[in-house]
């Protein structure tokens, strides 16, 4: 352990330097009188307070933080994967293509072809990111077109999930009755 000026903040210290600079009070005092009770004492009481002097002013390894954007949808994010590979093997190729064309290498010309292929599969790749984030976005409700099918397929489920809540209440009406309208026995 550090024991010096240059030990880490607690990550909320900038409140508490303006409440104490406010009041007319140094932060650091409250620090260097702990200190001080610190090495007068000895034994036990010393690494006790040490351990919470360190819990207090030591920022956490890991702190959680809310995510900006939401996560991709998984076909999504598999298409801008492969978009993704197929991007970086096309400039892989080009430049090998480039670096045999200036070492005049036989391999030249069969790199700039595949190069080439590979633009063309490059290409596709993202527009198949652009296209399965379009389809995924129309089928689950995302974009509120009056085309989006999102609608009748929430509106399917709507309408199941009513006659399941009308058929759970006609049969728990018929069960009330206490034998009453029942024709057989359950």
């Amino acid at each position: 352990m550090r024991r010096g000026r240059n030990r880490p903040q607690a990550p909320h210290a900038a409140p508490r330097r303006r409440k104490a600079e406010q009041a007319g009070q140094s932060l650091g005092a409250g620090v260097d009188r702990h200190r001080d009770e610190r090495s007068a004492g000895g034994g036990e009481d010393e690494l006790v307070s040490e351990a919470r002097y360190e819990a207090a002013y030591r920022r956490p390894l890991w702190v959680e933080e809310p995510a900006r954007r939401r996560r991709l949808p998984d076909p999504v994010r598999t298409a801008a994967v492969r978009a993704v590979l197929l991007i970086s093997v096309t400039l892989i190729q080009a430049m090998v293509a480039f670096l045999c064309t200036l070492a005049e290498s036989w391999l030249a010309f069969p790199m700039v072809l595949s190069s080439v292929a590979s633009t063309v599969a490059a290409t596709w790749g993202v527009l198949d990111v652009w296209v399965t984030r379009q389809v995924w976005n129309q089928r689950h409700g995302v974009v509120s077109d009056p085309s989006s099918t999102a609608r009748a397929l929430r509106r399917e489920r709507r309408t199941a999930r009513r006659q399941a809540r009308a058929a759970a209440r006609a049969q728990k009406r018929i069960r009330g009755q206490g034998g009453a309208g029942q024709l057989s026995h359950p």
